[in-house]
């Protein structure tokens, strides 16, 4: 063991959470070593050029949820990252109308009365219950989740926290919160809204990412996850990050750096190395071997746990509880390079909403119809797709005069049924391409000139987005938001604050609290326990000298 291949903490996976986690830590003063297997960082968040001219936000593709405390912490700004808010979004119906979301709430207000005068004056109160479910949940994205079994000081003082916060939402209201967290958005919205078109508009964020269907229980708090973030103090506002989603890890990579950090790319991790119930360090797969009293894994707690650790190292009902956490794989993105702006026939010339998120679902049934095909290993017969062109706003994505487009698609199966047999060993290139063909089907109900445009088109289920990323069925949260999965739930209970069975071993990744989205928040928490803990101890102090 020499001095060049010894750190005081190791992290595995250069995704965004990862890189939050080991830039924290080489700002505090330690020797940090951060490991990927591709040759480029940031995981899902990564802008790739796959077409001459072209760049596409390949897997994640807005930004909101990115915690402001993190930016300013890592000062991400000075490293280049530039967000710019999108204004609005659409949902076009095949008889040439469209519903608009406007970012401007007179003319949303508008808007919603020209297709139901009733739901323009619910609105208010629904978006008002969103706000009040986001000011409660915020405060606790960048703290540590409660053990409520545990008597230690720091559990017993983060219960007392939670229970302050909840008993100052009063009774009412409290109760409207527990119910909210374990409803579906089918039946919230069918609480506030009768229009078809506009419950399926507001019902995406509901869905995106996660095998549930709009009837499903907890898909609510997967729209509020979706909300909780904001561009410039916007609450719930979406952006593009200048350069793709990428822009994001590359500023966070170039600060870690900064304070003396190290990436090594072109290898993954192995094996997981440690003995007699502590961490040691980390074997590659080129070879290579890595030692470090600390190892953070950003990859998700089924790959951490059942991939890269010995069995014989870890009791057997943690194990046993990861195998049954919930990562189910629902998505499929394509990303694709235009010749020119594709035409909307339904839209108004210039428009601001064209700007935004673009969808073609009708209502809820169309939308729990797509999730009964993925039930039964289909990919959706009428999907629900989000699409943006990014390159309106953010002219550096294709070449002059021509457009990037980037389409999320749900529902794409893992195990894809062909012949009576599921696997996803299914998603072979036939199979994607005929996917994708009802995705452009879909989408020409909006721009029925799509495929006129398409230069080049990168399509990816999600085996694709497994093999490329990691994330185990591709699933974009590293776990589903279900409350089952959520506080001292996630990823496991008893396990809940960073810290895995072995000593020194951490999860920074999405798996932990408070879950998916391009946040920063399980990194940046992830790197204050490792502090609070492993130096405490003096576990790090002098290793990598």
């Amino acid at each position: 063991m020499t001095v060049e291949n010894r750190y005081d903490v190791i992290v595995a996976g250069a995704g965004h959470n990862g890189l939050t986690a080991a830039a924290y830590l080489a700002r505090a003063g330690m020797r940090v070593l951060v490991i990927e297997k591709n040759d480029w960082v940031g995981g899902a968040a990564v802008s790739r050029s796959l077409h001459d001219g072209w760049t596409y936000s390949n897997c994640s593709y807005v930004c909101s949820l990115l915690r402001r405390e993190i930016a300013r912490d890592l000062e991400l700004p000075k490293y280049g990252l530039q967000v710019i808010p999108y204004e609005g979004g659409a949902s076009f119906t095949r008889d040439r109308d469209y519903f608009a979301y406007y970012s401007d709430h007179n003319a949303l207000k508008r808007e919603m009365a020209r297709h139901s005068a009733k739901d323009a004056d619910a609105y208010r109160g629904y978006s008002q219950g969103i706000m009040r479910q986001c000011r409660f949940i915020r405060p606790f994205l960048l703290r540590d989740a409660p053990d409520p079994a545990s008597l230690h000081p720091r559990d017993l003082g983060e219960l007392a926290y939670l229970v302050k916060k909840a008993h100052g939402l009063g009774s009412r209201e409290l109760g409207e919160t527990l119910k909210f967290w374990t409803m579906s958005i089918g039946d919230f919205l069918d609480e506030h809204f009768e229009n078809d078109l506009i419950k399926a508009h507001l019902a995406g964020s509901g869905i995106i990412g996660t095998g549930l269907g709009v009837y499903s229980p907890g898909t609510a708090y997967v729209l509020l996850h979706h909300y909780m973030g904001d561009i410039d103090g916007g609450i719930g506002a979406w952006g593009f990050a200048r350069g793709g989603m990428g822009a994001i890890s590359n500023a966070i990579a170039a600060s870690f750096k900064d304070h003396g950090g190290t990436i090594h790319t072109g290898s993954g991790i192995e094996k997981i190395l440690s003995k007699d119930g502590r961490v040691e360090g980390v074997a590659l797969e080129d070879g290579k071997v890595f030692y470090a009293p600390v190892v953070a894994s950003n990859m998700d707690i089924k790959r951490t746990v059942l991939h890269h650790i010995d069995a014989a190292e870890l009791p057997d009902d943690f194990t046993k509880a990861v195998r049954n956490f919930k990562i189910r794989g629902s998505s499929a993105k394509l990303n694709i390079a235009l010749d020119r702006f594709p035409n909307f026939p339904a839209a108004p010339e210039n428009t601001s909403f064209l700007r935004g998120d673009l969808h073609v679902s009708q209502s809820l049934f169309e939308l729990e119809k797509a999730y009964d095909d993925w039930k039964v290993g289909r990919w959706s017969e009428k999907p629900y797709i989000d699409m943006l062109i990014p390159s309106q706003i953010d002219p550096t994505m294709a070449p002059t005069g021509a457009h990037m487009m980037t389409v999320f698609v749900q529902y794409a199966p893992y195990d894809l049924e062909v012949d009576g047999v599921r696997s996803a060993e299914n998603w072979d290139e036939k199979q994607r391409n005929a996917m994708a063909e009802t995705v452009l089907d879909q989408m020409s109900v909006a721009c029925p000139d799509i495929r006129e445009r398409v230069v080049h088109m990168e399509v990816r289920s999600p085996l694709e987005i497994e093999r490329e990323v990691g994330l185990t069925e591709g699933n974009i949260f590293q776990g589903e938001l279900t409350f089952d999965q959520l506080f001292f739930n996630r990823p496991v209970p008893g396990w809940s604050q960073y810290s895995l069975p072995i000593k020194g071993l951490y999860l920074c990744g999405s798996s932990a609290h408070p879950g998916g989205g391009v946040m920063g928040a399980p990194g940046a928490n992830a790197a204050r326990a490792i502090l609070k803990h492993e130096t405490r101890h003096g576990r790090m102090k002098g290793y990598a000298a």
